[in-house]
């Protein structure tokens, strides 16, 4: 008897048995629906049948064949196959019974292998959307499960037959069925099955399309089927490892491929696809951001399934999936941490968390490989890139170790190994590594970085397909058509970029080296590289790093007319690639224009040194020009001071509002923004040579805009409140009435606030100044402060005419200016030389001109090679708008000639030496060294630095144009910026090491910038008029830093000037003057009670012992006892050794001494010496002019005229290859870009 309630119970068990695969129960369910609900036969028999297809598939005989499928025999189909068409054409009440047994019977055909009649028997999504879409019925989860069921049969039966895309329709179809499953803890097996076997051939289907180019990424529902993936795996709370089914891939297989879909999306910029949204989290905005997080999200997946799925290798295994996805990794990172994304669209840790992120990764593959190449070649990369550059190098040791002995067991065995890094990517690491440690690192970095140049010369000389060169180093190796198996070809851009490392490597060794003598030969070693870099075969011709290197290298041989035409001719040559602004994927927008700022840069230089001013001035305006609108640069930025806030939140919230306003400087990173300063910094000194120094002082107030639009607000501790305060923004300096100026009002006004008064102390110097610089000053100096003193003079050059007469000069109309200039400051004592306007050419010659000498003192010093003799240059500071024409700055019949010279003996350079640089050669830019991603503490310390030397070169303005106050305001507020800083690194006790040498990508440590701020006082004490003064300061500056090149030379000028006595000592007593006006009521004493100090009758001796006259030899020749000294300074003075010279041996009183005793002028000049003869052995100061200037006239001064000939003359080669600014403000102060 049926019974309905019974009925409904066992329809809804058998439903439920078949969802949990219970199929042992399913016989009894049928019986009973049988017997309880007749009208249900359809569903009985699907239910029979479907039982029967899966109890012979687990039979232990079926299960031992091969894939084959069921036989019709072990299925009954002849019998099975008529019943269910027949109950499925007379069922017509339930829908959902009747699309069970038409999948069954596709089921049944796709089992035996009848793919063609499964297709055709399997229902399509019609069917199915009648079920799904009745309001008033919800399909059971059995009739979802046969929908997954039915599209994964009927597109594998058109894989089959090759019909992919046709398959990937019925996929799609489908997808919206998958959907809307809600999975969870409740969901029976059989639909996780199925739902997983779907995923599973849709996404390896999908990826076989793709790499097929059958799909193309840029399809909106291109990432839909791995977005499912993602979210069925989420809805059971993260994935699973292993296998879904038997014969199936594994499932982090998926995870790649959709961990690759995504990689390929990044690496080609492609649209976001937005299909799928569910995937797409709603926190982030823009389609980079989703990007991002959707990448960071699967490769998070993908990682824990491969590394807990691979086990740790033997020594003869590799591990290769997981150095693909080390290399897939990095290659994402590469692009995410490069210029072409924005800091915003990197989450809140931006490039700093990626590389963390990738960091941690690199280090857990490490744990699952044996001695991986390529994850030390990772880990140098990703910790360079954030700065931590111990780790790096030591990750770099180890990896050229391992590198060295698999190569040199590769060339033993014959046998290549897989995990060993080829040689091209050997030879870009070392590449890197050298171009890292000339970048960021000191001496000891150069040191390395020329060993591993050696080594990296050695091994390309060693490889197979390069054949050895000439000896010379003139030709560049050729390539062999065939390469042995074990060496595969290295590419020419690989081989271009080693030979550029190379010369990398001989240049920055050539700056810090003390083998003064071999400075030449390495600089032309550097070259010789630098050139087979740029030759047309590597395809490198347009190499920015490459061209900057040559012609900076080129600029300091004073080489100059070579480096002007090397540097034009890759400018004009790069102004027809990519010129629109449109923004790369690699290196972000304008990324051309940006690369060569800094050969605008040195192109200016350069103009400058041949006296070409007005062109040096368009060159500095070109590198800003380039970028067509300034609003590109610096973007439509308004200062919201006076504007409410409610204004400012609602731009602020308006995200078109806040591109607009975003500039190119907002995108750069510190190195590119300081280069923009250094180009406005060499603008004001060509309008201070041009105008004269007020107008740069006017003018001066746009180094300060920039550097504020540049780097913010500069604090002095992110997280500290100290007594000084926190650095104002760049602010006018305080005048001398304790008031704050306008930054353009009369702080840059004209001369009228020129301070003339030399004799009463800076006003406006502030309490700090007050305290710590006059604190100093004591400890170092003991002699009273006084204005009754003479200014030291520097020895000037004669120049003379073909007929050996002093030629004259018409005085200009700013001379006064510029001899004020050259007596306030070392950096002032450059040679005056002709306007290229009026003067006349000089043309080489081979005359008689004595040859640069390479021996000062017994020891050799730097003289370089042969350079253009009709190269001219540009005074620092000191030449005057308009010169008239003059016949010639030096005797024609002595030119310049190092034909004879032992340092000249290198290759000359010339124009037509260097290889062509076509507009039609491949333009390379990509940077071989990753962004280095600083901490926020390095960072605003590097920044508060950079501030302090534009605090300074605003000093010199003010000094240069006698505005004392407030040329010492400005040092005041350099010298609290360095308080700062030292007060930070106290608190952070690293202080000690800190402070006395320069760290990681440091220029400057804080003794040095101490010793900037007490030199720039000692210049202004000698603008003042205070010589004494500035010695103190001198003093101050050498012990912060003994190396200190200014301080060294204004140290020794002063100290020249008390041997020669141009310098007289201060009175002990004051004059009569001084004490009516302070005369104060005392009593004296009478006469008789001051003791009466007795002298000796022959009086007290003005000689030390052992300088004096020997009293033995007093009577018979008193001139040929004198020491040679003594005798060559009463020569020199014009005076006698006889007995009138004898009565001025007795040693006057102190309040009537007039000169300062011989053997003090004696060790002053012989300090001097010995100060500029270390300091003219330095690699930062062997092209220093000032430096030996003051050289010669300290040997002249010590009467070796043939010592200070030779020196005057390598000075006067040293200033006529000398720009308006020294070479080492470009490039960082180094070759790398």
């Amino acid at each position: 008897m049926p019974d309905p309630v019974k009925a409904a119970h066992y329809i809804q068990a058998l439903c439920a048995a078949r969802a949990e695969g219970n199929w042992e129960a399913v016989p009894e369910f049928v019986r009973k629906i049988r017997k309880h609900a007749p009208d249900r036969a359809c569903l009985a028999l699907t239910a029979e049948v479907e039982h029967s297809i899966s109890t012979a598939a687990k039979q232990p005989g079926i299960a031992s064949r091969p894939s084959t499928a069921l036989t019709a025999k072990d299925l009954d189909v002849s019998n099975q196959l008529p019943k269910l068409l027949e109950v499925i054409e007379n069922e017509a009440q339930f829908l959902e019974d009747k699309f069970q047994a038409q999948v069954c019977v596709g089921w049944l055909h796709w089992t035996v292998g009848e793919y063609s009649l499964a297709g055709v028997r399997l229902p399509s999504r019609l069917d199915l959307e009648q079920i799904q879409f009745d309001p008033t019925h919800k399909a059971s989860e059995w009739t979802n499960v046969c929908a997954l069921k039915a599209a994964y049969l009927k597109a594998d039966c058109l894989v089959v037959g090759k019909q992919r895309e046709e398959a990937l329709r019925i996929f799609e179809a489908a997808l919206p069925t998958l959907s809307a499953v809600p999975f969870g803890k409740a969901t029976g097996k059989q639909l996780r099955y199925c739902s997983e076997l779907f995923l599973t051939e849709f996404c390896m289907l999908q990826s076989q399309a793709l790499r097929a180019n059958e799909r193309s990424l840029e399809d909106p529902n291109s990432l839909a089927c791995f977005r499912s993936w993602a979210d069925y795996w989420d809805a059971f709370g993260g994935s699973l490892g292993g296998h879904g089914f038997r014969g199936s891939v594994p499932r982090r297989r998926v995870w790649n491929e959709y961990f690759t879909a995504l990689s390929t999306i990044l690496e080609l910029d492609l649209p976001y696809p937005t299909g799928h949204p569910k995937s797409i989290p709603a926190e982030e905005s823009s389609a980079r951001a989703h990007l991002r997080t959707e990448l960071a999200k699967v490769e998070t997946a993908y990682e824990a399934l491969l590394l807990n799925e691979t086990k740790f290798p033997r020594a003869d295994e590799e591990r290769e999936e997981v150095e693909n996805f080390v290399k897939l990794t990095m290659r994402n990172w590469s692009l995410l941490c490069g210029r072409g994304w924005r800091e915003d669209h990197l989450g809140p840790d931006g490039r700093q968390g990626i590389s963390r992120r990738v960091l941690d990764v690199l280090y857990r593959a490490a744990t699952k490989t044996y001695h991986s190449t390529t994850i030390l070649r990772c880990l140098f990369l990703v910790h360079l890139s954030v700065a931590e550059f111990g780790l790096a190098f030591k990750a770099f040791d180890s990896y050229l170790d391992l590198v060295k002995h698999g190569k040199a067991r590769v060339d033993k065995t014959g046998h290549l190994e897989g995990a060993l890094d080829d040689d091209a990517t050997v030879l870009e690491t070392i590449s890197q590594c050298i171009l890292a440690l000339c970048r960021y690192g000191g001496r000891d970095a150069a040191e390395k970085a020329r060993d591993l140049g050696g080594e990296l010369e050695d091994m390309m000389a060693r490889l197979p397909q390069l054949k050895a060169g000439v000896s010379d180093g003139t030709t560049l190796p050729e390539i062999e058509e065939t390469t042995s198996p074990l060496h595969p070809e290295v590419p020419p851009s690989t081989v271009a970029l080693s030979w550029q490392a190379i010369g990398l490597s001989h240049a920055h060794w050539s700056r810090v080296t003390y083998d003064a003598v071999a400075r030449t030969e390495i600089q032309g070693k550097a070259i010789r590289c630098l050139r087979k870099a740029l030759t047309p075969e590597l395809g490198r011709t347009r190499d920015v790093r490459s061209l900057f290197a040559l012609g900076l290298l080129l600029a300091e041989r004073r080489e100059l007319s070579s480096a002007i035409e090397l540097v034009k001719s890759a400018l004009i040559s790069n102004k027809s690639a990519d010129g629109t602004g449109t923004p790369n994927h690699y290196h972000g927008p304008f990324w051309q224009q940006r690369s060569l700022i800094s050969l605008w840069h040195l192109l200016a230089l350069l103009l400058s040194a041949r006296q070409d001013f007005s062109m040096a001035a368009r060159a500095c305006e070109g590198a800003f020009e380039q970028f067509k609108d300034p609003t590109v640069l610096f973007g439509t930025t308004t200062h919201p001071l006076f504007r409410s806030d409610h204004l400012n939140e609602l731009e602020a919230a308006d995200e078109k509002s806040q591109e607009r306003r975003r500039g190119l400087v907002d995108d750069m990173d510190d190195a590119e923004r300081e280069s923009l300063l250094e180009i406005q910094v060499s603008q004001l000194m060509l309008v201070e040579l041009l105008e004269g120094p007020e107008v740069a002082v006017n003018a001066s107030d746009e180094l300060l805009s920039l550097f504020s639009r540049l780097f913010g607000d500069v604090q002095a501790s992110p997280n500290k409140s100290s007594a000084l305060g926190a650095p104002a923004p760049p602010q006018a300096p305080k005048s001398s009435a304790g008031t704050f100026r306008s930054i353009k009002g009369s702080i840059f006004g004209g001369r009228s606030a020129k301070s003339h008064d030399t004799a009463k102390p800076s006003a406006g110097a502030g309490p700090g100044m007050n305290t710590t610089l006059e604190s100093e000053k004591a400890s170092v100096s003991t002699r009273p402060q006084t204005t009754q003193t003479t200014a030291s003079i520097a020895p000037t050059i004669q120049v003379t005419g073909e007929n050996g007469h002093a030629v004259q000069r018409r005085p200009s109309r700013r001379l006064s200016s510029a001899r004020r200039a050259r007596s306030e400051s070392g950096k002032r004592n450059s040679l005056l030389k002709r306007d290229q306007s009026t003067g006349r050419r000089r043309a080489p010659s081979a005359g008689s001109y004595p040859p640069p000498a390479t021996m000062a003192d017994g020891e050799g010093f730097f003289a370089p090679g042969p350079h253009d003799a009709a190269q001219q240059r540009g005074d620092h500071g000191t030449t005057p708008s308009k010169r008239q024409p003059a016949a010639s700055s030096f005797s024609r019949g002595q030119t310049l000639s190092h034909s004879n010279s032992v340092a000249s003996q290198g290759s000359r350079s010339t124009v037509s030496s260097y290889p062509e640089i076509t507009s039609d050669a491949t333009y390379t830019i990509t940077s071989p060294l990753p962004i280095i991603q600083f901490g926020a503490e390095h960072e605003r310390k590097q920044r508060v630095a950079l501030l302090i030397r534009v605090w300074l070169v605003v000093a010199g303005f003010y000094r240069r144009a006698e505005m004392f106050e407030d040329c010492r305001g400005a040092i005041a507020e350099a010298q609290k910026l360095v308080q700062g800083l030292e007060a930070t690194e106290r608190e952070a006790e690293t202080i000690s090491a800190s402070s006395q040498s320069p760290g990681w990508a440091e220029k400057k440590s804080i003794d040095e910038l101490w010793g900037d701020v007490w030199a720039e006082l000692g210049y202004l004490s000698l603008a003042k008029g205070a010589p004494f003064d500035a010695r103190s300061e001198f003093e101050a500056a050498l012990t912060r830093f003994p190396d200190h090149p200014s301080a060294i030379v204004g140290l020794s000028n002063i100290l020249l000037d008390l041997y020669s006595e141009k310098l007289l000592p201060l009175p002990t007593m004051p004059d009569l003057a001084t004490v009516e006006d302070n005369f104060v009521c005392v009593s004296l004493q009478s006469s008789g009670s001051i003791p009466r100090i007795t002298t000796p009758s022959q009086g007290l001796p003005s000689t030390p012992i052992g300088l004096g006259i020997n009293p033995a030899t007093t009577n018979s020749d008193p001139a040929a006892a004198a020491p040679a000294a003594v005798v060559t300074l009463v020569a020199r003075n014009g005076g006698t050794k006889g007995p009138q010279a004898d009565d001025d041996k007795t040693l006057p009183a102190a309040y009537k001494a007039t000169s300062l005793p011989l053997i003090d002028r004696l060790a002053a000049r012989d300090r001097a010496n010995g100060l500029l003869s270390g300091l003219t052995k330095l690699g930062s100061s062997w092209d220093y002019p000032e430096a030996w200037f003051t050289l010669a006239r300290a040997h002249e001064e010590s009467g070796l005229l043939e010592r200070a000939k030779e020196v005057l003359w390598w000075c006067v080669e040293l200033e006529e290859g000398r720009g308006v600014r020294e070479w080492r403000c470009l490039g960082h102060g180094g070759y790398v870009l």
